[in-house]
Formats: C-alpha cells, sequence, structure tokens
C-alpha cells in the first residue's frame, strides 16, 4: 500500500505527460469530428430503442458497482492472506478507480455537456456549457462509466503480460460498459473519449505497478544471492 500513496501524484501528472498529452488531444479532437458531423446524434437515433437499452442497462450498474467491489475485495484478500499479489493489483485497480474519477469529474467540470435524453426530441448533441461548473460533474464529457472501466481493464492488461486471456477479458469487461452507457445515458463521443483516457491513465498505472513487481523480486533474488554468498 504504500507504493500506492507513492505513486499516485505521479500517476496522474503521468497521465498528461509526454506523448500522453496527445492521446488526449485525440480524444477532443474525435468528440469534436462526432459532435460536428452529426454522427453522436445518429448514433443516438439509432440506438435508443426500449429492447436495447433494457439489454444494455446492467452495464450501467456494474460499471457503477465494480469499480468499489474489486479493489476493496482484492485488497481484503491480500491482507488475510498475506499475499503481496493481490495487494499489488489491488492497490492499482483502487488508483485506477480514483485517477479515472478525478481526471474524468475535471474534464466535466469544465465541459459541463448536456446529457441525452431517453426519448427522441430535438438534437441536443451539440450542447456544451463550457465553464467551471455549469453542468456538474455526474453527467457530460467524457463518460466517467467508461474512464473508469477502461483505467481498470487496461491496468490488468498491462500487468498480466504472461496471462493475456486475464487481461482480455478485462478490456472485453471496460468494452461492454461503454457500450452499454453510449446506448443509456452517454453520448457516443463520450464513450470514445472515456476508452480513450481511461486507456492512457490505465497504462500509467499498470506500468508503475508492474515495474514495482519487477524492482521488488529483483531486489529479493539480489538480497538471496548475498545470504548465500
Amino acid at each position: 500500500m504504500k507504493w500506492f500513496f507513492l505513486t499516485l501524484w505521479r500517476n496522474f501528472l503521468g497521465c498528461f505527460r509526454g506523448r500522453m498529452v496527445l492521446w488526449h488531444l485525440a480524444a477532443i479532437l474525435i468528440t469534436a469530428a462526432l459532435v460536428i458531423s452529426g454522427l453522436d446524434w445518429q448514433y443516438f437515433a439509432a440506438t435508443r430503442g426500449p429492447g436495447l437499452r433494457e439489454l444494455a442497462w446492467p452495464a450501467v450498474q456494474w460499471g457503477s458497482k465494480l469499480p468499489i467491489w474489486v479493489p476493496l475485495v482484492l485488497l481484503a484478500l491480500g491482507f488475510v492472506s498475506r499475499n503481496n499479489a493481490f495487494l499489488r493489483f489491488g492497490a492499482a485497480e483502487a488508483q485506477a478507480v480514483i485517477l479515472g474519477l478525478l481526471i474524468s469529474s475535471t474534464y466535466k467540470a469544465f465541459t459541463g455537456r448536456v446529457h441525452p435524453m431517453h426519448a427522441m426530441g430535438a438534437d441536443i448533441s451539440r450542447d456544451f456549457r463550457f465553464g467551471f461548473l455549469r453542468g456538474g460533474v455526474f453527467w457530460g464529457w467524457p463518460s466517467s462509466h467508461t474512464t473508469i472501466a477502461f483505467a481498470m481493464g487496461v491496468t490488468i492488461f498491462m500487468m498480466l503480460p504472461k496471462h493475456r486471456w486475464a487481461g482480455v477479458l478485462a478490456v472485453l469487461y471496460s468494452l461492454y460498459v461503454g457500450l452499454g452507457v453510449s446506448v443509456t445515458i452517454h453520448w457516443l463521443s463520450d464513450f470514445v473519449a472515456g476508452a480513450i483516457i481511461g486507456s492512457v491513465i490505465g497504462v500509467v498505472v499498470g506500468r508503475a505497478f508492474f515495474g514495482d513487481e519487477h524492482r521488488t523480486s529483483n531486489a529479493e533474488h539480489r538480497m538471496g544471492k548475498k545470504m548465500r554468498s
């Protein structure tokens, strides 16, 4: 857990450092293209049926529950069993959730995008309320559900290079959440931007905690060699 606190601020800054900034810019530019071209509204009009909404709604619910339960369960298992792997994964997932919520909420505070209605009406896909807290931090651009889901999924993918099947399953969960919210409570571009920004967070956090694992194992290996000699 010490590594969690030591890296939290560093990883936050890492999400905006170097080439990572270009991915944030890509999320903004793709959003602008989807909004201006009318594809956001066309996607809304094509996907807001009651049957599809019923199928997709569990993604909204799981996207709200798993970010709380996954880190808690992993950390609890780690403390009870004194298993460092569980502790490391729990800390990494907790950090991914915190950074995902913090970064997506900060964007929302300044973009103030109007969320889609449940029924067809006037085209409000271009309505943004730029400023500070003009639209709150719960709705809007990007999707927090998607950002957090991809931050968690990509973190696992980065930390399990020898078990890619588990990482792929984690990313598929992220995709399910993102697509689910894109046909219920968010615009298509909210989902796309959330996926990009969440993936950036996942890469940064996953690299940090995967690197921690190797530094620890290498240090233990060197210590063992010294003791044997």
